[in-house]
């Protein structure tokens, strides 16, 4: 019989990255994790070369839930000789490039990682899951955690050459190659490739826009109370809403997950600012606007405008076109032969428990970053991996390998119990 691991990854991103980190230094834990790249990549596609991570390094694979880990940032730095360079930069916010290089740095220190393998089949034996890939090896393990990430969203049915934010550099030379160039998003994507083209354009020639539904360019809600939220308890709080709640609250948050960085928005600004002082910028910003369908003829997009707020209509014409609209969790086909044992809500999407179990049994099968829609916004936040995968290990091994933090905000949401009608006085 094969041999039967105790747990076994799908998918290496940051947080099933996280997780083999964790579960290393256990040893009575049998782990393995699957990824069909060769080696590990983090959107190479907004590798640009000052962006920074919207969180602090605290936020990386291991340090929330072991900060003695040999796998942390600042372990990392020690070994390629950036730690006292790191101190005397005075910002705890690495840059995206450095984030990357630290998570193939881990990735490389690890012995159960295998690359190149891509998941085909998922089946169960009636004892474990068994795990087939493409090259024909075969797996065989009692639990499962999906950790095979989003897909960009696309929300216009479209032709022609537009891209989406996902291979930005990969075909950036093709943007600069004249004609006009329009953004569509609100969130820091769009933010950091509309300055990306906004610096070439001088170089260049080429007229650039930009256009969000949202009503402002809108900066990430970064004060400390707020980021209170990004908490066990108010994610607690979250999953005991009702589903038609749940998904009100959500729309409601965007400044909270999906906003632009302060210092990217000041930063276009000041750039605008000079542009216009020395002969004037060919851009065009639009808020509160919607494009409502894109029409390729051959050579331009024709792009179709609705303002949401005064219900107008128009159309922009645009030779080149980035969609900076996002990512989506998607449900891998490979599942298809243990769909029967996994939990779905109403939208056919994982239906998550609190210790990120999806199946029936509730904890057979886990998921990392797939339950934003019932643990709310911060299931994307890097800082949250590290206490995901301290539950998920706890599920799997009977006992909390790490310490698993209960509560560590000062407010509380809603009514606290001692206050509730009929407390005692």
């Amino acid at each position: 019989m094969t041999h039967t691991h105790d747990l076994l990854g799908i998918g290496i991103g940051p947080f099933n990255l996280g997780l083999a980190c964790l579960a290393d230094p256990i040893d009575d834990l049998d782990a393995v994790f699957l990824d069909a790249a060769d080696a590990f990549s983090w959107h190479p596609g907004m590798m640009l070369p000052d962006a920074t991570l919207q969180v602090p390094f605290m936020a990386d694979l291991v340090t929330l839930a072991d900060p003695t880990s040999r796998f942390s940032y600042l372990a990392f730095l020690k070994d390629v000789g950036r730690l006292y360079p790191f101190y005397i930069r005075e910002s705890f916010y690495p840059l995206r490039r450095e984030y990357d290089d630290y998570c193939r740095w881990a990735a490389d220190r690890l012995d159960s990682v295998r690359w190149g393998e891509r998941v085909v089949a998922v089946e169960h034996d009636g004892g474990a899951y068994v795990v087939r890939s493409a090259t024909g090896r075969t797996w065989r393990a009692r639990h499962l955690v999906l950790g095979t990430g989003t897909a960009p969203r696309l929300p216009l049915d479209l032709d022609g050459p537009a891209l989406h934010s996902a291979d930005y550099l990969a075909r950036k030379a093709d943007l600069l190659s004249g004609g006009s160039v329009t953004v569509v998003g609100s969130g820091q994507s769009a933010a950091e490739v509309y300055a990306d083209l906004l610096a070439e354009q001088e170089h260049h020639g080429f007229e650039l826009g930009w256009v969000t539904r949202s009503p402002r360019f809108f900066p990430m809600e970064y004060t400390k109370l707020t980021l209170e939220m990004t908490s066990p308890e108010w994610s607690s709080y979250f999953q005991g809403l009702p589903a038609p709640r749940r998904a009100e609250v959500q729309r409601g948050q965007a400044a909270l997950s999906k906003g632009i960085s302060s210092e990217t928005i000041n930063a276009i600004y000041d750039e605008l600012y000079r542009r216009a002082a020395t002969g004037g910028v060919a851009t065009t910003l639009l808020t509160a606007t919607e494009v409502t369908a894109a029409h390729w003829d051959g050579s331009t997009y024709a792009l179709d405008l609705r303002h949401t707020e005064q219900g107008s209509t128009g159309r922009l014409r645009t030779d080149h076109l980035v969609l900076a609209t996002g990512y989506a969790p998607r449900v891998p086909d490979f599942l298809d032969p243990v769909r029967d044992r996994i939990r779905w809500d109403e939208h056919g999407r994982f239906l998550a428990g609190p210790t990120f179990a999806v199946d029936h049994a509730g904890g057979e099968v886990f998921v990392q970053n797939a339950e934003e829609h019932t643990h709310g916004f911060v299931a994307p936040d890097l800082g949250m991996g590290a206490m995901r995968s301290s539950v998920i290990l706890a599920q799997v091994l009977g006992r909390e390998p790490y310490a698993v933090e209960k509560r560590i905000a000062f407010q509380e949401w809603g009514i606290p119990d001692r206050f509730r009608d009929g407390a005692p006085a």
